[in-house]
């Protein structure tokens, strides 16, 4: 695909190949200014995509999964009557995680660079570890939006045992270099990591994701549940705890052999 950009009468080409842009001119400063054409409308084209892969820590331990399904049973036979809750709702407790932010790879080019920014953030991540696992707890439900009783998302709350915030430094470590890197949008100074444990989006969709915390889907495309009596009873559900040691680029609507998300790259703490 071929663009022309004039600036002071000289002729740009851009020739964009797959993964790459060329920019031949006869001078400099035309040159710069093709170049900052091309990022800003791939940064545009960037924002309008739905997101490919996502930031993840994985929290599907056995134990915790194992939380999580008592959590399902319990709350269908007390509040499956309530409005809005059943089975289709819930996640599938195979892909449970925390996600960290959401990026919209736009091909294997971007995707191999995006591997390689968070190897680049392996000594900072194993900084705040120490290099070690993390030792979490998955303990307690939250919601985001002001009405209990109209609730599109539930969220488990994660927290390190030692009562540090080590995971929330490096979310918004790794946050703050995706974003320098164009490759994420930073929306707020602290990443809210949330653990998705209900969506209405699961009706329609049982491998849909939310674009991140701050997310606001079109009203129409889900129906709210009523959540009173879920909060109300297990609101300190404890789901279980284990040492984290990874974060990863999970693919969005793949599964691996574990029946997690496939990962696009890896970091481990250790």
């Amino acid at each position: 695909m071929f663009f022309l950009w004039f600036y002071r009468s000289v002729c740009v080409c851009v020739c964009v190949c797959v993964g790459r842009s060329v920019i031949t001119g006869a001078h400099r400063a035309a040159v710069a200014s093709a170049v900052t054409r091309v990022e800003v409308l791939i940064d545009s084209f960037r924002r309008k995509q739905p997101f490919t892969h996502f930031l993840s820590f994985a929290l599907n331990h056995p134990q915790v999964q194992q939380g999580f399904l008592r959590f399902r049973e319990q709350v269908l036979e007390l509040c499956g009557q309530d409005a809005g809750v059943d089975e289709s709702i819930f996640q599938n407790p195979a892909k449970l995680h925390l996600t960290i932010g959401t990026l919209a790879l736009l091909n294997e080019q971007e995707v191999t660079r995006a591997s390689e920014l968070l190897q680049q953030c392996r000594d900072a991540i194993r900084d705040i570890t120490e290099a070690k696992p993390l030792p979490v707890e998955v303990r307690g439900i939250e919601y985001m939006n002001d009405d209990p009783s109209m609730v599109d998302v539930l969220y488990a709350k994660v927290t390190v045992r030692d009562g540090s915030e080590k995971l929330q430094q490096i979310a918004d470590r790794l946050v703050e270099y995706f974003a320098a890197a164009g490759l994420m949008e930073r929306e707020r100074e602290r990443v809210k990591i949330h653990g998705t444990i209900m969506n209405t989006l699961f009706r329609k969709d049982p491998s849909a994701e939310d674009k991140g915390a701050s997310a606001r889907p079109n009203a129409k495309d889900r129906e709210a549940f009523n959540a009173k009596n879920i909060l109300q009873m297990f609101g300190e559900v404890y789901f279980g705890a284990f040492e984290l040691n990874s974060v990863q680029i999970s693919q969005r609507f793949s599964t691996d052999s574990t029946g997690y998300y496939s990962s696009a790259g890896r970091v481990t703490f250790s």
